[in-house]
């Protein structure tokens, strides 16, 4: 079967689902100690979550970028997330989506959060012909990821790092059967 162009894909369940990030230690490992993000964590500003645990991993260099070395997988409720789903715009014009420019634009000022579908990545972080769901939060969004939305935080690096060994020896089944077993997310309803 054909992957869509456009499918999320993650670890969810009948109440939650599963996104990551990647933040400096001095964020990322009191999150996961406490399970919450901590007061130092800004709610004012634009934050991204990814449900593909691989491109998360491109993004942050399997956890070795400055600034990212902490990996997070956040789970959230699935009312959250599609919460934030309904009250999205897309994060760049596409003509034939919206009627035109300044629609969009006014669109993106006042939507909470942003769509934006960037390729999808194999166990080399090489681009693979589908796209994944980077869901961009601010605002009253981000506040309510990090303050009603999360249910857990997991510190991953180790996982993330034992993976990214694996691939570096060439031993991509051994690699892949421990990735995070994700799954297409039902569309949301309204």
């Amino acid at each position: 079967m054909e992957t869509p162009q456009h499918q999320i894909r993650a670890v969810h369940t009948d109440s939650t689902i599963t996104v990551y990030q990647a933040y400096s230690p001095a964020l990322g490992l009191p999150a996961a100690r406490d399970g919450r993000f901590p007061a130092a964590w800004k709610r004012d500003r634009m934050t991204w979550i990814k449900p593909s645990f691989t491109w998360m991993m491109y993004r942050c260099g399997w956890g070795t970028k400055e600034g990212q070395e902490t990996v997070l997988a956040v789970e959230i409720t699935r009312d959250g997330f599609e919460w934030a789903l309904r009250n999205s715009c897309l994060s760049s014009y596409e003509r034939g989506v919206h009627p035109d420019l300044a629609t969009w634009q006014r669109e993106l000022k006042r939507s909470p959060a942003r769509v934006q579908w960037d390729p999808e990545r194999d166990l080399r972080l090489r681009p693979l012909p589908y796209r994944s769901l980077q869901l961009g939060l601010s605002g009253e969004a981000s506040r309510r990821y990090a303050d009603e939305w999360t249910v857990s935080i997991r510190d991953v690096t180790p996982l993330a790092r034992e993976i990214h060994a694996l691939v570096g020896s060439g031993d991509l089944d051994a690699a892949a059967r421990l990735l995070p077993p994700e799954r297409p997310y039902p569309a949301p309803q309204g």
